[in-house]
């Protein structure tokens, strides 16, 4: 009888060991998750100003995550961070532009299936006890990404191996800026919608030249390369809404047809560049642009141009450089009774790098910040349009100032996706000013440049 009870003794003290071993990893890994973490988190244009209730409610769940939020300039940006990322002392969090995501596919880290957090959860009944818990949180997958952002977003987050290499808080839109002054004075009344020939009369009627044929005030920013801001998103989004299927099966040629055009002989990235450039030569009545005038920026500030190209974050510098100038800004025009509008996107993507100590605490904050109900505030402080198609149209509604950005986000694309933005942007405007000064054929300058922008590809 003594010898039952003393093994049925030992077989429940066993149990109770092996459960008590259970709660005690448990705790452990909570323990461990409580420990102090410092996730460095560096990005451009934006202060830690616009972060602050962000950060803060993530310290509300986690107050033992520290975020050291460094805002670097734009020209140090980029070498800074592959500096820092080569010596091991770069940050957990770090933002790169929608076309360098297959660039950084080597330095970041993929969003995990799930990210496993401590919280401080009160279990008390009759008082209360603070203990910390861990709970897994799910990412999403590829399928609810594509649900929850812009479709733009899934076309440059998801690689090929089905990954999502990172998320955005926000998503630009090119548009159309114009001086309201210039357009009274020419007797515009309104911006034109599409490129059609009232889009070049206007350009007609709103350039001004000299007695020595020299430009003075000039209709559009259009034609060049180096000085118009963000020329080669222009001719882009020219060769995209012509119907130029600009990149496919990772083979770019500026020209291959979609199968839904009738005309096989047309080739819509030859027109486009034709139409583009057109605007730069002397010989063409819509000349109204050449490279000896300054930045395309500095003549609208200056009020010598009329209609310039730009996107959400340039009002701000507009206002900052003449406060005075009466402009407006307006949609992208379109390609007369097209049956479909085409846009063209410009934003920054957060991402993880795959050298941080910290990849599960990292990825859950990017997760946390992207969120509807988290992001609004980031989106209110630095007045840009949403990444989220949850937002589009209460943004829009709410947003007066950026409207015209935001009605542009579900149409928005963009289409480089190689490992040299910096050489493929090279290419274009080579390709640009080739057309202007070279007496080669169109189709060969075309093919030349969709040849190099290739090589960046593979």
């Amino acid at each position: 009888m003594n010898k039952k009870i003393s093994i049925l003794f030992l077989f429940i003290f066993t149990l109770l060991l092996v459960f008590s071993g259970c709660k005690t990893t448990t705790d452990r890994e909570a323990e461990e998750r409580m420990k102090p973490v410092t996730l460095n988190y560096w990005r451009v244009f934006d202060g830690k100003d616009d972060f602050i209730e962000i950060i803060e409610k993530y310290n509300a769940l986690h107050p033992n995550i520290t975020i050291n939020y460094r805002r670097l300039r734009y020209d140090e940006y980029e070498n800074e961070i592959l500096h820092a990322l080569a010596e091991n002392r770069g940050p957990d969090i770090f933002s790169i532009h929608n076309t360098w995501v297959r660039k950084y596919q080597h330095k970041i880290e993929p969003m995990p299936p799930a990210t496993r957090m401590a919280y401080l959860v009160d279990v008390g009944t009759v008082r209360s006890e603070i203990i910390p818990q861990v709970r897994e949180n799910p990412s999403l997958t590829a399928n609810q990404l594509r649900n929850v952002f812009l479709d733009v977003v899934a076309e440059d987050v998801i690689l090929d191996d089905g990954k999502i290499y990172g998320l955005p808080l926000s998503v630009d839109t090119l548009a159309m800026y114009y001086n309201r002054d210039l357009f009274n004075r020419a007797g515009i009344t309104e911006p034109p919608a599409y490129w059609n020939r009232t889009f070049q009369e206007n350009v007609r009627n709103l350039t001004r030249q000299d007695a020595n044929q020299n430009i003075i005030q000039s209709g559009v920013a259009m034609g060049g390369a180096d000085n118009i801001e963000r020329s080669t998103d222009i001719l882009s989004i020219l060769m995209m809404q012509n119907g130029a299927e600009m990149i496919t099966n990772n083979q770019v040629t500026f020209q291959k047809i979609p199968a839904s055009m009738t005309d096989r002989e047309y080739n819509p990235g030859l027109e486009a560049l034709r139409f583009y450039t057109d605007f730069a030569s002397i010989n063409k009545e819509v000349y109204s642009w050449n490279e000896n005038l300054p930045n395309s920026i500095e003549m609208f500030t200056q009020g010598n141009l009329a209609i310039m190209f730009g996107y959400s974050y340039h009002l701000e510098t507009i206002k900052s450089l003449s406060p005075r100038l009466n402009f407006s800004v307006s949609k992208l025009p379109q390609i007369e009774n097209s049956p479909f509008n085409v846009n063209f996107a410009n934003y920054w993507v957060e991402v993880v790098s795959h050298k941080s100590e910290h990849i599960n605490e990292a990825w859950d904050f990017v997760k946390f910040a992207t969120q509807a109900e988290e992001v609004t505030s980031y989106l209110d402080s630095t007045n840009k349009p949403t990444a989220l198609r949850l937002l589009v149209n209460k943004q829009s509604q709410e947003n007066e100032e950026i409207r015209v950005f935001i009605d542009q986000l579900l149409t928005a694309k963009s289409w480089y996706r190689g490992r040299n933005p910096d050489a493929a942007e090279t290419a274009i405007k080579t390709m640009i000013k080739d057309t202007l000064n070279s007496d080669e054929e169109l189709m060969n300058i075309l093919n030349t440049a969709a040849s190099r922008v290739n090589q960046t590809i593979r």
